[in-house]
């Protein structure tokens, strides 16, 4: 009832009138749309629009909701080759605003028209330059409308990434044009009470999501450049959260160059950023072997990480998975244990088994993950019961490296803490692990298993004894034992890429309960 009401109101006349101006000054700052390049993807085949008939832009019944979706945020203008004419480009924009000038759910979503605004102020060569008198002033006021909107409904957006679309739409808007200020005090106004909500005190998302941080960073460089290339004063707010997100960039990516698959992370493009960011004269440095909760170890040759952290606050557990104390192992550039990965698509099922527990590298008791999820009103996952981590030991020598923490997430429904000791030795490469399964009281016999995710391009074999699994990763061999527990091989699920997912191998490591503590030893051997 509440959403029918708000689009009533929404396509009333007396919201036109609250969002309409009748007058806004003359473009003053027009943005360098090579600034975009770390957000929007551009495609090295340019088109031109002449090959288009643009007349018909907005009525072709042959564009089915995602193409016009497209369209309409004018994301597309970053395509266009120099032959391409802002005569053109003007039609169609003043074809849209004849078509769009009062607002409608289809073509002024909040996403949607926080790009198209962006982009219109960031290809202004193509979309305001010789426009006319009666063009440019069109323009300005449906900029002027539009950005109001933005600013009418951002408290009431849901998502996160759109808020922070919407806030950079409302800061640029400010900059670009004359006496419009007020634009730029609300966007940093929205943008501060963002960050104070969203991030923890060291300047990382309180989801613990680590793609969340590379967005949050790209947008906020982006917005640094805007001040910058205005010849505005930088807020000293920005360049401490940029600092921040580039610890945690340099922490996860730069130092590792890979993705590490927790908490709602897939595999980058971040070549392409690093490229950007070095153009722009920015370099981050972490030296630390402990960011946030993770813990990341590593030499020439191997790259250890894992996730030592209780999860969110439920509010920011949307992307969460249940992976307390999973890790991933990393052997000369090559991931040999690999965490699944997240899916976030439209399959319910495949999203909910990707937050699960099973697609870590991690023990798993009566099938049941650490923590348990609960969908919200909006239909998305969140925390319903969490759990509390507990770090005892993280070293890093030149013989040997070592990981010991615990969480509690299998205490209330078994009385069991579930402790994880993990240990590398560089020298005879070595990854030797202890799970530790405590109790006071004797552990009814309840199944457990631990999972450990392989590559999908390993090749795997168990050997006769029964007792261990051969691995084979691009020319490399590795021995997996375990000597007190049944060892087998069981396929799974890996959703590494983005929204899509292929099955790849696991090493399935299972057994029952039968007194206080129980100590589960494996280890992994280069051979």
């Amino acid at each position: 009832m509440f959403d029918i009401i708000k689009q009533i109101y929404l396509n009333s006349i007396f919201y036109d009138k609250k969002i309409s101006s009748k007058s806004i000054s003359d473009i003053k700052y027009k943005s360098s749309p090579y600034l975009l390049s770390s957000i929007v993807r551009i495609k090295t085949k340019k088109f031109n629009i002449e090959n288009f008939v643009y007349d018909n832009f907005w009525t072709s019944k042959k564009l089915n909701q995602k193409q016009l979706q497209k369209l309409n945020n004018f994301y597309w203008l970053f395509s266009l080759d120099l032959k391409s004419s802002n005569e053109s480009v003007q039609m169609v924009i003043k074809n849209w605003i004849e078509k769009n000038y009062k607002y409608n759910s289809k073509s002024w979503n909040f996403e949607i028209t926080s790009k198209r605004i962006i982009s219109w102020l960031s290809n202004t060569t193509l979309t305001y330059d010789d426009g006319g008198d009666q063009y440019q002033k069109d323009f300005n006021l449906i900029i002027h409308k539009q950005t109001s909107h933005l600013i009418n409904q951002i408290d009431k957006e849901k998502k996160l990434s759109d808020k922070i679309r919407g806030t950079a739409a409302i800061i640029l808007v400010g900059l670009s044009y004359k006496n419009e200020k007020l634009f730029t005090i609300k966007g940093l106004e929205y943008l501060k009470k963002i960050i104070r909500y969203n991030f923890d005190n060291n300047g990382f998302p309180k989801s613990r999501n680590i793609k969340s941080s590379i967005f949050f960073l790209k947008y906020l460089i982006l917005i640094r450049e805007w001040f910058k290339e205005s010849q505005s004063e930088i807020p000293d707010f920005i360049d401490e959260s940029i600092f921040n997100l580039g610890q945690s960039y340099a922490f996860f990516w730069k130092n590792l160059k890979f993705d590490p698959l927790f908490n709602g992370n897939n595999i980058s493009n971040n070549q392409e950023f690093d490229i950007y960011l070095k153009r722009l004269g920015y370099s981050f440095k972490n030296n630390d072997h402990e960011f946030s909760n993770y813990v990341s170890l590593k030499d020439k040759k191997i790259n250890f990480i894992m996730d030592v952290g209780s999860p969110p606050n439920k509010k920011f557990s949307e992307e969460y998975q249940a992976g307390a104390l999973s890790f991933e192992f990393v052997s000369c550039g090559k991931k040999i244990f690999t965490n699944a990965g997240y899916y976030d698509d439209k399959n319910v099922k495949f999203k909910e088994v990707s937050k699960s527990s099973a697609v870590h590298n991690v023990l798993i008791v009566d099938d049941n993950s650490s923590c348990k999820f609960i969908k919200n009103s909006l239909s998305k996952f969140e925390i319903k019961e969490g759990l509390k981590t507990d770090i005892k030991n993280i070293s890093f020598g030149k013989n040997e490296w070592k990981v010991v923490a615990s969480h509690d997430g299998y205490l209330k429904r078994y009385n069991l803490i579930y402790e994880r000791e993990i240990r590398f030795f560089p020298k005879i490469s070595k990854l030797k692990g202890i799970e530790r399964l405590n109790s006071k009281n004797i552990i009814p016999k309840i199944k457990f298993d631990i999972r450990f995710h392989l590559n999908p391009l390993a090749k795997v074999m168990k050997t006769q004894d029964q007792k261990s699994i051969l691995i084979e990763m691009d020319g490399e061999g590795w021995k997996f034992t375990c000597y007190n527990q049944n060892i087998d091989i069981d396929n799974g699920l890996y959703f590494g890429n983005k929204n899509t997912y292929i099955e790849n191998q696991n090493i399935f490591v299972s057994g029952i309960t039968n007194e206080k503590n129980i100590n589960i030893e494996w280890e992994l051997n280069k051979i």
